[in-house]
């Protein structure tokens, strides 16, 4: 065989082998907004001839300047002003929307009220089979902070604990990361942007945690008010006590509790070290200087003040500030046997853009249905899930498939979701093992489990993908599935 020949047959079986993606990632907040594309390489595994593809290589190619996310004079996103903005993103970047394999759109705070939220969701109607949109509630967005600051990987690689602390502009998300593993979040409203100017320069929005703030204080906020930079400190001064205690595991006065917005960060585990992200992060760590109209400066500076006189726990860069999110999607397709999956009304398919909860356990051993509860319980809570969302609940199973482990999980699944409210929608299964079947005729058969089901085996999910589930083709009795995982630089 020719050097040629040897080259033409490597560059097939790499084709084969090799998906390459162009991705792109746009975070739409209540303060900012930008994106990023990105190209991603993927492989298929080798061993026991897989069908499924793990990223091996991911890079930037292109990242947009920060924007103001644009507001109407109704507190609407100006949903036309923001299509004008990724349209000229795209034509930068040398780009056009036909260019994008896959996506990911993350709607925070403002952005994912549904009158806003509709305005987004027409703005990629053209992309919506290709395109992961994600709303993020308090907890999902501690987590997507924590994974797309590095702090998740930071926290791996070094084999400590983390608390990591994303400062937006209204809102400080708090995740404790364990040795790679978020184990808990919280978040309170102390943010960059709480007072700030509108276009004429007055400082006119002042944003109601920082009304709480002033009033505790005894001030007014009116905007000749505020135009003294000594009220704007002392209000920076006192969220930033507020955040410090919050950071440390400090009991919070009536104050700092009234700006809680999710159940107070549980401490399981101490961290060695503190890392932080978010649009405040730019001045903590001296990456930026210039004020934007807002408290971010100040509000950075009197926090590390505190934190430095309160604690000796170092301070690290994960690597992302302001840009702390999903770079995009990655995406494949993977073809799963028919003869174990328990699909009872085929009509449900196909469906798209489900979100996974991962259970994270390990079935090897004695299987207890109220840990089984538990850990769903607490995946939805992580994920800002409802019970009755239509929602796919992933896990491997690892030993015996005897029935009495099976109806410990069975039984452990019904619990979790026991007292429907009749707006249930459709329950995946998605299981890394063979037990689709006999899991679904448990549910539906012995404990009149009546929610809409399916149970489709032989995939492998993790925290933050989506699936696309499609019809079933029978024969061969199959189903494609279309995993989407966030990625994050």
């Amino acid at each position: 065989m020719s050097e040629a020949d040897r080259a033409e047959l490597a560059r097939y079986i790499w084709a084969q082998e090799t998906v390459e993606l162009k991705t792109v990632g746009i975070d739409i907040g209540s303060s900012t907004s930008h994106l990023m594309f990105a190209k991603v390489t993927l492989q298929r595994q080798t061993q026991g001839l897989s069908s499924r593809f793990v990223v091996v290589d991911r890079e930037i190619i292109w990242r947009s300047p920060i924007m103001l996310t644009p507001f109407l004079s109704d507190g609407t996103i100006d949903a036309g002003a923001l299509d004008r903005f990724i349209g000229h993103c795209y034509r930068s970047a040398g780009l056009q929307r036909s260019d994008i394999d896959t996506g990911a759109v993350i709607l925070t705070g403002e952005a994912i009220k549904r009158k806003n939220a509709r305005a987004i969701d027409e703005l990629f109607a053209e992309e919506a089979g290709k395109f992961v949109c994600a709303t993020a509630g308090h907890k999902l967005e501690c987590l997507l902070a924590a994974h797309g600051s590095g702090a998740v990987a930071l926290s791996k690689a070094r084999g400590e604990c983390l608390l990591h602390v994303d400062i937006g502009g209204g809102t400080c998300k708090l995740a404790l990361i364990d040795r790679g593993v978020v184990v808990a979040t919280a978040a309170f409203a102390v943010g960059g942007r709480l007072l700030a100017r509108d276009a004429a320069g007055a400082w006119s929005r002042v944003d109601q945690s920082a009304q709480l703030v002033a009033e505790e204080l005894g001030l007014v906020t009116t905007p000749m008010v505020l135009d003294d930079p000594s009220v704007r400190r002392r209000i920076a001064a006192r969220l930033a006590d507020i955040a410090a205690d919050y950071i440390l595991g400090a009991a919070p006065d009536a104050c700092a509790a009234s700006l809680l917005l999710t159940e107070p960060l549980p401490r399981t585990v101490e961290p060695q070290a503190l890392s932080f992200s978010g649009g405040v992060a730019e001045y903590v760590f001296g990456a930026e200087e210039h004020e934007y109209g807002d408290i971010a400066k100040v509000l950075a500076g009197e926090l590390c003040g505190r934190l430095a006189q309160r604690s000796k726990l170092p301070i690290i860069d994960p690597g992302q500030r302001i840009r702390a999110t999903v770079i995009g999607a990655s995406q494949f397709t993977v073809q799963v046997s028919g003869k174990t999956i328990f699909l009872p009304e085929p009509d449900v398919l196909p469906v798209h853009n489900i979100p996974v909860v991962h259970l994270g356990l390990d079935f090897a051993g004695v299987v207890e249905s109220e840990a089984v509860t538990g850990a769903i319980r607490a995946g939805l809570r992580k994920m800002d899930l409802a019970p009755h969302a239509r929602l796919a609940l992933a896990f491997a199973w690892n030993g015996e498939p005897e029935y009495v482990r099976l109806e410990a999980l069975a039984r452990g699944i019904a619990d979790a979701f026991v007292g429907g409210t009749g707006r249930d929608e459709l329950l995946l299964m998605m299981i890394d093992g063979d037990i689709g079947k006999t899991l679904g005729r448990l549910l539906r058969h012995e404990l009149a489990f009546t929610r809409s089901l399916a149970c489709i085996d032989g995939v492998q999910l993790r925290e933050l993908d989506y699936v696309d589930v499609g019809a079933l083709i029978d024969p061969p009795g199959v189903v494609p599935v279309i995993i989407k995982s966030l990625l994050f630089a």
